[in-house]
């Protein structure tokens, strides 16, 4: 097959191109910082706020500048990181990094629905390396199921309403054939309920 053949068959659509949009724009990395600071504001003002940016640093903001390192490397190929195998050693790495500021954040007395959340980040991260041994779970419709309903427990069940945009996330997943359907519905109740849970019973 020739190149032009190649881009011809490949070339994005205004579908594909939206799924791109949303996988991008509410990746694992945004998602978590976004609800961090929300969570810090609401319950605790600008105290929470700080907080909740020490707690993004290490949740997302350190994981995203070893993906980056390891892009620049080419040990990663995608900022998604795509690779299911090298998701097993990516993981592990962003554990490592959230259980460190949850020590922190608990030796230093935080805000209790901050180290909550953070507790809830890593416990969620615990069936999702299991299952990533033999199965690509997706990762972006577990970090916003679990989000949204950490924030449905913390500030009341309206913010439950932003469940659907969980689904819009996993239909761009698939329209992008970076994940299956079951990929994304397991993903989401694996997130949902993982950090829900551990959220509930840590606060």
């Amino acid at each position: 097959m020739t190149t032009e053949a190649t881009e011809a068959t490949t070339a994005p659509t205004s579908r594909t191109l939206w799924a791109r949009r949303v996988t991008d724009g509410v990746e694992p990395k945004n998602v978590i910082i976004a609800v961090c600071l929300l969570m810090g504001a609401v319950r605790y003002g600008w105290t929470g706020v700080a907080w909740a940016a020490f707690a993004a640093l290490f949740a997302a903001v350190v994981p995203t500048l070893f993906i980056q390192r390891g892009i620049r490397k080419g040990t990663l190929e995608d900022r998604h990181v795509g690779h299911r195998q090298r998701r097993l050693t990516v993981i592990p790495f962003i554990m490592g990094s959230v259980a460190f500021s949850f020590a922190v954040m608990v030796w230093a007395g935080a805000p209790r629905d901050l180290t909550a959340m953070v507790a809830s980040m890593f416990a969620s991260l615990v069936p999702i390396l299991v299952i990533t041994v033999w199965w690509k779970v997706s990762i972006h419709t577990a970090v916003a199921a679990g989000a949204v309903v950490c924030l449905g427990i913390a500030l009341g069940p309206l913010w439950l309403l932003l469940a659907p945009g969980v689904a819009l996330i996993g239909w761009s997943r698939v329209v992008l054939r970076d994940h299956t359907l079951a990929q994304t519905i397991v993903g989401a109740i694996v997130g949902g309920l993982t950090a829900g849970l551990t959220f509930w019973l840590a606060r």
